[in-house]
């Protein structure tokens, strides 16, 4: 079985995927189970995401969570966080790298989602995914909602990236490193992303995952690809002007990342109950495998009638 596709025929020009992540991002959830704004059900709504995850992809390298994993930062959102993924991820035989955002509290996610001590030190980390580096970076600011790196940071990033690892680097941050054509996060956008840039230059880097807009967003920063994961407890109905633009429940999604040697994609999967078409199956594809390439494009690419 292909670690890229979850079965063992490829098709097209590409190699198969070396790596393959599930990108999730802010769930938001509170003690006790209790509603966003008394509104959104966001541990109902995390677990259709788990759901959804189990299904589509039997052995994902990782779970990377990006950032406010707690509306509040409350020990107990963060015991119930932990009780609702572990699971899963031991399932799949996944590591969960865990994102510090703007709304969580460093002492309560470190103590009860990490087991380290309560401290207000940054939240980072370093994972060697068979040759993939992933590094977490913690661009909360204590007391406030903007986002930031502070020298310390950036120098043990920095220090970090002077070793290249085999199949590149990942960064996994809250705050990303783009604009928004929404005012609201712009007001509260990441700081010294100059710096951030001119460590990123020149390295390994490949990727950056980010969260924070409860919508999914695509860009560039210092030349990498930016990928924003929209959230899991509530979306921004960004089909409004922009002045407008407020939160639904509706369009919750994650991300399947693919990591191929010469490019990464980034598909948004929805979380939905659909009904789905049944043409497509692994039969199928066995099916496939058994004709050649140009008996493929036969079957399959010719127009009927033509």
């Amino acid at each position: 079985m292909s670690a890229g596709t979850g079965t063992a025929h490829a098709f097209g020009r590409h190699r198969p995927a070396s790596h393959v992540l599930i990108h999730v991002s802010d769930p938001h959830f509170l003690a006790g189970g209790a509603r966003l704004g008394g509104r959104y059900d966001v541990e109902a709504n995390f677990a259709r995401t788990l759901a959804a995850i189990r299904a589509v992809h039997p052995h994902p390298a990782a779970i990377v969570v990006t950032g406010d994993l707690a509306d509040l930062g409350e020990p107990d959102a963060y015991r119930r966080l932990r009780a609702a993924v572990e699971p899963v991820a031991a399932d799949l035989g996944a590591p969960v790298i865990w994102v510090a955002g703007n709304h969580d509290e460093r002492p309560a996610l470190r103590r009860d989602l990490l087991d380290l001590p309560p401290t207000e030190e940054p939240v980072t980390g370093v994972w060697n995914l068979d040759g993939l580096r992933v590094i977490a970076l913690d661009t909360s600011v204590p007391g406030w909602h903007h986002g930031d790196l502070d020298p310390g940071q950036l120098a043990w990033l920095a220090e970090t990236l002077a070793q290249p690892a085999p199949h590149g680097t990942l960064l996994a941050m809250h705050h990303p490193p783009l604009p928004s054509h929404l005012p609201l996060f712009d007001i509260l956008e990441l700081r010294h992303q100059d710096e951030l840039a001119d460590i990123i230059r020149g390295s390994d880097v490949r990727g950056i995952l980010a969260g924070h807009l409860h919508y999914s967003s695509h860009g560039t920063f210092a030349g990498v690809p930016v990928s924003v994961a929209s959230a899991t407890c509530y979306t921004m109905n960004v089909a409004l002007p922009a002045a407008e633009v407020n939160g639904m429940d509706a369009a919750q999604a994650f991300q399947l990342v693919h990591v191929h040697p010469d490019t990464i994609t980034h598909s948004v999967v929805p979380v939905t109950d659909a009904a789905t078409g049944n043409y497509f199956s692994e039969e199928w594809l066995d099916r496939m495998a058994a004709l050649t390439p140009e008996g493929r494009l036969e079957a399959f690419s010719r127009k009927r009638g033509r």
